[in-house]
């Protein structure tokens, strides 16, 4: 995850590089630093530099070549070690990064015209700024692979925090769940495949495909597109949708699909390699009014029977409930941090409705059926259950005691990578331009 997150980082240069290169067309680039026989120049700083900024305002170009003199020095060791990164998984980024900024732009002749250049262009540019950051990464897992924290450090970690400054922890939930999804009867689900088929029909014998998503599509996303979804690669949609798609040849419409979502009709436009640009007809089965009822009432004999002791809340969550999450007993990960804690903005921004029926629940309270939608947009209805609650304090190691061993391992790590740069670099040739010499931050880097 920690590499994950540093190409998330560093994939913004895919748009900062082409603005700085757009703006500072008539800078001559030169070397200002070498680590080693690693070079850095003085676009990679101005580039840097840019991107930083976006989202650190505050940060200077001296510590931004402090952290590229970082990343060289890694690199340094990362060959001397013999150290490399699987061209798979830098091929494989390479490519969610392209397929990411293509969705984010709308297509992939805008993302093209953006840059100037061909997607395989763009992909050869960068190709080797994600192999680095991947090495870097896993030079740094190396460096603290044997970096434990104990108990007795955790301790003195937190009380070497002054007291003004211990962290505030909000008011944290820990919730489950029970779902129940209403069973969409045979003839719901021909009525539904009855629609999409006559609009596909409609379409093959003239009528414009646009219109008719932008009429009937099912799909909030696409259907004001006239159904399109703009370019996608391989993976980014449902195995069948995918598999149609790709076989029609531009300007084909596909039969009707079915997948989890419901019932497609397929129209390519262009197929670019491993990207495709198509438009799409959804049609979703509903389920009729008495399927509901019915789910209702099943959860709400569930409720009783939880109520009444007869069954405890995990046991019935793995025994009826219809979510993935039932095996841990119906609680719920935070897709935000990974652990099962929501602090009250993160509920808020997962679930707002969940987050009001939760905050009117005591402690061990299950609340009644209410209705909601699940993640592929149907109805359905859950009892919810407030496992725990904590209440705003400031940080203390009895109620906190994760938390503060993270940041005492975060710290540590830190320090143990800071004394490893500093045995390195002093073995290691370094050149810094004297310009940049009279940086404080710089001084570890700058040879006797």
């Amino acid at each position: 995850m920690k590499t994950i997150k540093k190409i998330l980082i560093i994939s913004c240069i895919f748009l900062t590089s082409t603005v700085f290169a757009q703006e500072n067309s008539k800078i001559i680039d030169e070397v200002i630093a070498i680590v080693g026989q690693e070079m850095i120049m003085l676009s990679d700083l101005e580039n840097h530099y840019l991107q930083y900024r976006s989202s650190l305002p505050d940060i200077t170009k001296c510590e931004v070549l402090d952290d590229l003199l970082f990343q060289k020095l890694l690199i340094t060791q990362a060959a001397i070690d013999s150290i490399e990164v699987n061209e798979a998984y830098v091929e494989m980024e390479l490519d969610n990064r392209i397929r990411y900024f293509i969705s984010s732009m709308g297509s992939k002749e805008k993302f093209e015209s953006f840059y100037g250049k061909k997607v395989d262009e763009i992909k050869n540019e960068f190709r080797e700024s994600i192999r680095d950051q991947m090495i870097v990464e896993t030079v740094k897992d190396n460096i603290t692979v044997n970096t434990k924290i104990t108990p007795t450090e955790v301790r003195e970690y937190f009380n070497s925090i002054p007291k003004s400054e211990v962290p505030d922890i909000p008011a944290e939930y820990e919730i489950s769940q029970i779902i129940k999804k209403p069973t969409i009867s045979v003839t719901e689900m021909e009525v539904a495949y009855n629609k999409i088929a006559g609009i596909r029909e409609r379409v093959i014998n003239g009528e414009d495909f646009s219109t008719m998503a932008v009429l009937y599509s099912e799909d909030p996303g696409s259907a004001s597109q006239g159904g399109s979804i703009g370019t996608v690669g391989r993976g980014d949609t449902y195995p069948d949708f995918e598999a149609a798609a790709y076989a029609l040849k531009p300007g084909e419409i596909s039969n009707v699909i079915k997948t989890q979502a419901g019932y497609h009709i397929i129209k390519s436009i262009n197929r670019m390699g491993d990207y495709i640009d198509v438009q799409h007809i959804l049609i979703v089965p509903k389920a009729s009014p008495y399927d509901l009822h019915r789910a209702n009432q099943f959860l709400d004999s569930v409720y009783n029977v939880i109520k009444n002791d007869t069954m405890s809340f995990e046991t019935a969550a793995r025994k009826f409930s219809d979510d993935p999450g039932k095996i841990n007993g119906g609680i719920i990960v935070n897709p935000y941090t990974g652990n099962t804690w929501f602090d009250a903005t993160q509920l808020g921004n997962y679930d707002a409705q969940l987050f009001f029926i939760i905050d009117k629940l005591q402690v061990g309270e299950i609340s009644r059926p209410s209705k909601m939608m699940t993640e592929d947009g149907n109805e359905a209805y859950r009892i919810l259950l407030l496992k725990s609650r904590t209440v705003p304090h400031k940080a203390n190691l009895r109620d906190d005691y994760n938390k503060i061993q993270g940041w005492a391992e975060q710290e540590k790590n830190t320090l143990t990578i800071a004394k490893w740069v500093r045995s390195k670099a002093a073995k290691t040739y370094i050149f810094i331009k004297d310009e940049y010499q009279n940086c404080d931050i710089l001084n570890k880097w700058i040879q006797k």
